[in-house]
């Protein structure tokens, strides 16, 4: 539990969220102290609950992890092992739905996302708790942001009363509103609101992938299946039973998980392999279009690359995926492009894409400026037309 909470990510979010939560304490029991009324108790009550309720998603999200694939796994059916991908990191097999994960260094099960804010991977074991983390979030930030509101109104509409009124609240109240702690309280009113907003759109995303049972990454492999297929065909996708069997798979009552993370139910005409073959089919189609390049300019890694233009410092691609540090005389096999950045793989050695294999590829992949590579082939020409 140490090991996950000391990171950033984790230290941050509890950050947020106690000093929210201390923030309510102080105006509930300037507002509306809990000892003036029997509605003021239950009003306190609720709002510890969304506290509590917020704190053991978190630390379950935390402890629970997403569920790893022993290392070296391999499946009961030696045939089976022909569709499935192989993982040249764990020495293994990669289970249906199963994904490695640069960060954790592992394959997980049922992987959605790499979350910086558990500093851990969404997967088969965490995701009731984390969808239930983010659900809860929002009420409470709601809650609060309602509390800091009525606060400061209260205590700005006394400011315009006579001294007698002044006097009778402040013997219920056991605490000041001083202008330091009134700037507090605004700092919290926007800090509430911004949370409720964001993690809303973090639940939105959830939800739909929890109602399609389809996992982020699983998402976009659907979506490339149907991009590629050719004369219009749709691809099947194996494990959408319906919104409510897709919801119980995920959100149960009393269980953090249903099923060993391994086999899953299908629907009818596909099998446990229907997603993988299409893995195995779109990581053939990606080795055809990989582009081998050669590094004419090093490039440190850093994400504000101030060093290699201004278009290229402003274009920098703004999402969790690394930045690689390459060197002259590298070679990368690059996979995506935009304008001013690539993203691609080291390779040990120049190679054709028929020779493209797990292998062969270092496993040290990221994007870096387009500028500090040429294409190998480009270079050979070149080479072959200055003979």
């Amino acid at each position: 539990m140490s090991r996950g909470i000391c990171h950033w990510g984790p230290l941050l979010a509890l950050s947020i969220i106690w000093t929210l939560f201390l923030c309510g304490i102080y105006c509930i029991l300037l507002w509306y102290p809990p000892w003036t009324s029997a509605a003021s108790v239950i009003h306190l009550i609720f709002y510890v609950s969304w506290m509590i309720l917020i704190m053991n998603y978190f630390i379950k999200s935390v402890t629970l992890g997403p569920g790893y694939l022993p290392l070296e796994w391999r499946p009961d059916d030696d045939k089976s092992e022909a569709l499935l991908q192989y993982c040249c990191l764990c020495k293994g097999y990669k289970a249906p739905r199963a994904h490695h994960c640069s960060k954790c260094g592992r394959c997980v099960m049922k992987m959605d996302h790499h979350c910086p804010w558990i500093n851990n991977c969404v997967g088969h074991f965490n995701h009731r708790a984390f969808t239930l983390f983010l659900f809860f979030v929002p009420i409470g930030c709601t809650h609060a942001a309602v509390v800091f509101i009525c606060c400061t109104v209260q205590q700005f509409h006394l400011l315009s009363t006579g001294p007698y009124r002044r006097a009778i609240f402040q013997r219920n109240a056991v605490v000041s509103f001083t202008v330091y702690r009134m700037i507090m309280v605004l700092f919290c009113i926007g800090l509430s609101i911004g949370v409720t907003v964001a993690v809303g759109i973090l639940l939105y995303y959830q939800m739909k992938g929890i109602l399609t049972n389809k996992t982020a990454i699983e998402g976009w492999i659907a979506e490339k299946a149907d991009r590629y297929r050719p004369n219009g065909e749709s691809f099947r996708y194996p494990y959408n039973l319906g919104r409510k069997e897709n919801f119980k798979q995920v959100i149960t009552l009393w269980q953090d998980y249903v099923g060993d993370g391994i086999t899953w139910p299908v629907v009818e005409g596909c099998d446990q392999f229907t997603l993988t073959k299409e893995q195995l089919e779109q990581k053939k189609l990606k080795r055809e279009r990989t582009i081998c390049c050669r590094v004419v300019k090093s490039y440190n890694g850093s994400v504000i690359a101030w060093r290699e233009g201004l278009r290229t410092c402003i274009s920098t691609p703004w999402t969790d995926e690394p930045r690689i540090k390459v060197e002259q005389g590298d070679v990368i096999l690059v996979t995506r492009w935009r304008k001013w950045w690539l993203y691609g793989e080291k390779s040990l050695h120049k190679l054709s894409a028929t020779e493209i294999t797990d292998e062969v590829l270092s496993k040290e992949k990221g994007w870096f400026p387009r500028h500090c590579v040429v294409r190998i082939d480009e270079e050979e020409s070149a080479s072959k037309k200055d003979d």
